[in-house]
């Protein structure tokens, strides 16, 4: 099938830029959930025009095939538990989908406080053996550090990574406090 009977139009005509804009937007929405954002850059990359490209996403929105707002909800259920990520890094990456600033901070903000702190803890769990054999203060670097990768903040990265090597029996006096300057 050649690009332009795929594309809705005959070899000597333009395909309809309405009927392009659905089918990509319908093709993308089929592979997995897009964002409104995303859509758009979507469509511009493929050099549909702007005020096409709103009336085609508009309508999408309207029947409910775009939903920014489910998106990020799903999205934020679905990172944290697949990848244990925390509020801040979440919100970066609703962020870099084009997701509203508002919409981003009702779906972290949804995510409960000791959820995310049990799953720190689970995370520096599932960590911790790997980390066997080095002294205190590297193991404590190592986990604070992956967990600050991933988002969480520093006073409960350092609280819970302290706590698990304690439980382990660690000796933590070599280990310097962040909350304390003279150190």
């Amino acid at each position: 099938m050649t690009r332009a009977a795929r594309d809705g139009g005959d070899e000597g005509t333009l395909p309809d830029p309405e009927a392009k804009a659905r089918e990509t937007c319908l093709r993308l929405l089929s592979a997995s959930p897009r964002t409104r954002a995303q859509l758009a850059g979507a469509l511009r990359r493929r050099n549909i025009p702007d005020e096409v490209a709103e009336r085609v996403l508009g309508r999408f929105t309207d029947v409910g095939l775009i939903d920014d707002e489910a998106f990020a909800q799903a999205w934020v259920q679905s990172r944290h538990t697949g990848r244990g990520l925390a509020k801040r890094a979440l919100a970066a990456e609703l962020r870099r989908r084009g997701v509203a600033d508002d919409t981003v901070n009702d779906a972290v903000e949804s995510l409960d406080p000791a959820q995310e702190e049990r799953t720190a803890r689970a995370l520096v769990t599932r960590k911790l053996p790997a980390t066997r054999g080095a002294d205190p203060a590297k193991r404590m670097r190592r986990l604070v550090g992956m967990l600050a990768r991933k988002g969480y903040p520093p006073g409960l990265a350092y609280r819970v990574v302290k706590e698990a090597l304690a439980e382990e029996g660690a000796d933590l006096e070599a280990v310097p406090d962040p909350a304390d300057p003279l150190d």
